[in-house]
């Protein structure tokens, strides 16, 4: 399409009802005493979790305990390698 001026003029489309991307995850810095992070470091190994799993495992659980957890707030996303498509653990 083009304008009197001879430049061409945009199509103007019908916005689109795409859903919104997913909302990224926020980063946070967190100053922590030594050694409570080192009790943190040691309790999340032993659950098999990084120590960033852990701290949102344990505020998300805090946060549900005074019923303060959002509704909308999804699940922890699972990390690692996906689950077969059967459904069944592998060998």
């Amino acid at each position: 399409m083009t304008d009197p001026s001879g430049g061409s003029v945009p199509e103007r489309r019908p916005p689109s009802r795409q859903q919104p991307p997913p909302q990224q995850r926020k980063q946070v810095l967190l100053r922590l005493d030594p050694l409570v992070h080192e009790a943190l470091a040691r309790w999340a190994a032993d659950e098999l979790r990084s120590a960033n799993a852990q701290i949102e495992y344990l505020l998300r659980r805090a946060l549900a305990e005074a019923g303060r957890l959002p509704g909308g707030a999804g699940p922890i996303p699972r990390r690692g390698r996906p689950a077969s498509a059967t459904g069944e653990p592998e060998e």
